[in-house]
C-alpha cells in the first residue's frame, strides 16, 4: 500500500475506487465499505483509494469539547488499512483552511483531477466539504458530469452491523472489552516503551513493565485488570495489565504496568503492543499489600483460563 501525505504526492489512476472518512478504529462496519471497494475495483481492473483525514476533524472544528481520545494512531490505522488489502492511502491534513473547501471543489478538484474516481463509495449519513453540505443527493447529481459513479451503503447495511467509533468509545470506556473487540473485529490494542517503575510489583511477587504510551491521544479503556497478549520483538507472550492508579498504597498517578507469564528479560526502554483480550475486574483498594498478593494470585490464574478459553 501507498502512503500520501499531500495531494501534491498523488498521480493520478486510470480507474480510482474511492472512499473517504476519518476511519477510527476500521472497525467492522468500516471493513463492509473496504470490502464493497475491492470487490469493485476487483472486477473493474481498479485501484482502491482511502482518503482520510489527520488530525480528527473533530478536534480542528470543535475544540472548545473535552479532547476526544482516538482508537488508532495514524500508523495503526495505515497498517490496519494495509492489512485490508487497500492500494492508496490519501492522508489530507485536516485544517481550518481545508475545512472551508466547498464540496463541490472537493468533488473537482481531489475526486476527479487527483485521483482519478470512477467509482466512489461512502457511508448512508456520509458528508463532506464546508459546513458538511454535500451529501449522497448532490454528489449522484454530480457524478455524471465530472464522469464517476457514486454507490451509498444501505443504511439498513451498516444499521444490522449496530457498529460505530463512538459506541466502541464507549464500551471501552467502560471496561467492556467483548463489546469492543467484536465491533472491531479483532483485540483492542495499546503500544509504549518500558519505563522504570518503584518495583512494587517485584515485592508483591508479580514483576510488572511500566508503560508510556505512544500515543497520549489514544483512548485508555477503564481501570481494572485485564487479560492480555503481550507483543514483544515479534514474540507474543500472554499477562496481566492494571490500568488504576493503585489505590491501596496511596497512589495518584494513573499507571498502566503488564505483569507478563513466563518472562524473565530486561526490557527497559523497549517497546511493547498489548492487547485487550477480557476485564478480569474493576479496580479496588485492599486492606493491605498481604490481601493485594493474595488477589493477584487469583488474577493471575483468572487471566490463565481467559488465555486459554480465547487460543485453544
Amino acid at each position: 500500500m501507498k502512503i500520501y501525505h499531500t495531494l501534491e504526492d498523488f498521480s493520478k489512476l486510470n480507474y480510482g475506487v474511492v472512499t473517504s472518512g476519518t476511519f477510527d478504529g476500521v472497525h467492522v462496519g468500516h471493513q463492509q465499505i473496504l470490502n464493497r471497494l475491492k470487490e469493485i475495483a476487483s472486477k473493474n481492473g481498479g485501484e482502491t483509494v482511502v482518503i482520510t483525514f489527520w488530525p480528527h476533524p473533530r478536534l480542528i472544528l470543535k475544540p472548545e469539547e473535552p479532547f476526544m481520545k482516538l482508537l488508532n494512531t495514524f500508523e495503526e490505522k495505515a497498517e490496519l488499512l494495509r492489512l485490508q488489502g487497500i492500494n492508496h492511502l490519501l492522508r489530507i491534513p485536516f485544517t481550518k483552511e481545508f475545512s472551508q473547501i466547498s464540496s463541490q471543489e472537493f468533488i473537482s478538484k481531489i475526486l476527479v483531477e487527483t485521483i482519478g474516481t470512477k467509482k466512489l463509495v461512502i457511508g448512508y449519513d456520509h458528508r463532506f466539504g464546508k459546513n458538511r453540505e454535500g451529501s449522497f443527493e448532490q454528489l449522484s447529481l454530480n457524478a455524471p458530469m465530472y464522469g464517476f459513479e457514486v454507490e451509498e451503503i444501505p443504511r439498513q447495511d451498516v444499521d444490522h452491523v449496530g457498529v460505530s467509533s463512538t459506541r466502541i468509545r464507549k464500551a471501552l470506556a467502560e471496561g467492556d472489552i467483548d463489546t469492543a473487540n467484536h465491533f472491531l473485529g479483532r483485540p483492542y490494542s495499546l503500544s509504549g516503551r518500558v519505563i522504570k517503575g518503584d518495583k512494587l510489583g517485584r515485592v508483591l511477587g508479580f514483576p510488572t513493565a511500566n508503560i508510556d504510551l505512544d500515543s497520549h491521544d489514544k483512548l485508555v479503556p477503564a481501570e481494572g485488570i485485564y487479560a492480555v497478549s503481550v507483543i514483544h520483538e515479534k514474540k507474543k507472550c500472554g499477562g496481566m495489565l492494571y490500568i488504576g492508579t493503585r489505590p491501596t498504597v496511596d497512589g495518584t498517578k494513573r499507571s498502566i504496568e503488564v505483569n507478563i507469564f513466563e518472562f524473565n528479560k530486561d526490557i527497559y526502554g523497549e517497546t511493547l503492543q498489548l492487547s485487550f483480550l477480557k476485564l478480569l475486574r474493576s479496580d479496588s483498594k485492599f486492606e493491605d499489600l498481604e490481601s493485594l498478593k493474595i488477589q493477584l494470585q487469583h488474577d493471575k490464574e483468572s487471566a490463565l483460563k481467559a488465555l486459554k478459553d480465547l487460543f485453544h
